[in-house]
C-alpha cells in the first residue's frame, strides 16, 4: 500500500550522542536507537561500561562508538562532539541523560553541602546547556535536529533532603523551554522528560519492600518503571515526525505526579 503520510517516523541512518549511556535509562536508550537504525555515541564517565554497551550494539549489527566522557570537563565535550560528528557525518540528536545522586540536608555542614550543590548543578545543568551549545552548529545542520534532556519529577516537585538534586532538576525543564523558546526558529527542537521511580542502578540501593511499598501508595500503576520505557518516550521526541513537538514537559512516571493521594 502506497503511504499516505508524509512525515518519517524513522530514525534509521540518523546520528545519536547519548550521555550517561553505559547503564540504566542511557542503555536503554542507545540500544533503541540502534534497534531502529540509529548511529550511536556511547558516551560515559565510565569508559568501560560505555565500551561494553557499544561492542553489545555492534555484535547485534548495530553502529556503535565509545566514548569515556565525564560531562564536566568542557576540553573533552568539545573533543567528544568534535569526533562524533566526523565519525557519523553530522549529528542528528543529543540527548542529555547523565546525572547523579545527590542527597544532602539543607543544614548539613557547609563544605558538604557547598560541594553537593556544585556537583549536582555541574553535572546535571550546566553541562547539559554546555552540550547543547557545542552541539547546536550540527543540529541545525540537521534537517530534523532533536534534543532530549532528561530530568526527573523531582523538577515537577520536591522531596525533603534532596534540594540541590531538586534545584538542578527544575532548572533542566527551565533550561529546555528557555531553548524551545530561542532556538526553535533554528529547525531544532527541544523537550524534556521527567522519569519518576525508574528500576536503574540509582534506585538500586533502596531495598525492594521499600520500592513496592512506594509504589503501592504512590503510583497508579503500582509498579517502578523500566529504563526502556522511558527510552521509548525519548525516542517518540527525537523522531522527525514529532516536527511540532517543541518546550514539552513529559512525566514518564506511571501516573505518580498526576494522583493526589
Amino acid at each position: 500500500m502506497a503511504r499516505l503520510s508524509r512525515l518519517s517516523r524513522s530514525i534509521k541512518g540518523r546520528s545519536a550522542l547519548v550521555t550517561g549511556a553505559a547503564s540504566g535509562m542511557g542503555r536503554a536508550t542507545v540500544r533503541l536507537f540502534a534497534d531502529e537504525g540509529a548511529k550511536v555515541a556511547v558516551t560515559d564517565r565510565d569508559a568501560a561500561g560505555a565500551s561494553a554497551v557499544a561492542e553489545e550494539i555492534v555484535a547485534a549489527g548495530g553502529r556503535a562508538r565509545a566514548f569515556g566522557f565525564d560531562v564536566c570537563d568542557a576540553e573533552r565535550a568539545r573533543e567528544v562532539v568534535r569526533d562524533v560528528a566526523a565519525d557519523f557525518g553530522g549529528l542528528d540528536i543529543l540527548v542529555n541523560n547523565a546525572g547523579v545522586s545527590v542527597s544532602i540536608a539543607a543544614d548539613a555542614e557547609s563544605d558538604a553541602w557547598e560541594a553537593a550543590w556544585a556537583r549536582a548543578l555541574e553535572v546535571m545543568l550546566t553541562a547539559q546547556a554546555r552540550l547543547v551549545r557545542l552541539c547546536l552548529p550540527h543540529l541545525e545542520a540537521s534537517d530534523a535536529g532533536r534534543v532530549v534532556n532528561i530530568s526527573s519529577t523531582e523538577g515537577l516537585g520536591a522531596s525533603a533532603g534532596a534540594g540541590p538534586y531538586s534545584v538542578a532538576k527544575h532548572g533542566v525543564i527551565g533550561l529546555t523551554r528557555s531553548l524551545a523558546v530561542e532556538l526553535g526558529r533554528r529547525g531544532v527542537t527541544f523537550n524534556c522528560i521527567c522519569p519518576g521511580p525508574i528500576s536503574t542502578a540509582m534506585t538500586s540501593p533502596i531495598p525492594d519492600e521499600a520500592k513496592e511499598k512506594f509504589a503501592r501508595r504512590r503510583v497508579p500503576l503500582r509498579r517502578y518503571g523500566d529504563p526502556e520505557e522511558v527510552a521509548h518516550a525519548t525516542l517518540s521526541l527525537v523522531l522527525p515526525a514529532s516536527s511540532y513537538i517543541n518546550g514539552v514537559v513529559l512525566p514518564v512516571d506511571g501516573g505518580m505526579t498526576i494522583q493526589n493521594t
